[in-house]
């Protein structure tokens, strides 16, 4: 009977430890989660700028929220029928505005992230319809609310420029991690 009741102390012993190290373990589990940050937002303002000189002649603004490490699109425009010489007739081609994000993390005050931006025109004076476009893609760094002209170029056809400005605003955060 010694035997036995050596043998139940050594089953009660090992039982306690793996129920010891598995309470530990979900402690250390749960003190992650809690001191793990909550995911952040930021309302990003976009401003495509056409300027003349030093003076704004037009000014058009897409804006989307988006978390810190996800990707955030916008995507503004029409899709313009051009005719062809081929059988169906006509092609459609998209203008407008494409706007892509990704890769955005909050450092001192700061948000650097991707931008890939697309804008596109039709030319209204000209016949077949000429398409004026402009493309930018870069790693970027904006001050947190501050706005900053990230992408500028020449027009090729007149002395204007283009513009696109970024305003990054942090978003709070609700009951669930859903910005508001």
């Amino acid at each position: 009977m010694r035997t036995t009741t050596r043998n139940k102390a050594n089953l009660a012993i090992a039982c306690g430890a793996i129920l010891l190290i598995a309470g530990n373990c979900t402690a250390q589990d749960e003190n992650a989660k809690s001191t793990a940050e909550p995911q952040k937002y930021f309302h990003l303002d976009f401003v495509v700028k056409q300027l003349e000189g030093e003076k704004v002649i037009g000014a058009r603004h897409y804006s989307a929220t988006t978390a810190v490490g996800q990707k955030g699109e916008i995507r503004a425009g029409n899709k313009v029928p051009i005719q062809t010489g081929s059988a169906a007739g006509l092609t459609f081609v998209d203008v407008g505005v494409n706007i892509d994000c990704t890769a955005a993390k909050e450092i001192e005050g700061s948000l650097p992230l991707s931008v890939f931006a697309e804008i596109s025109s039709v030319a209204v004076s000209s016949n077949p319809p000429l398409i004026r476009q402009t493309k930018w893609s870069s790693n970027v760094i904006v001050p947190i609310g501050k706005p900053t002209v990230i992408f500028s170029s020449d027009d090729l056809a007149t002395k204007g420029q283009t513009q696109l400005e970024l305003t990054a605003t942090p978003v709070g955060v609700g009951a669930g991690g859903v910005p508001r």
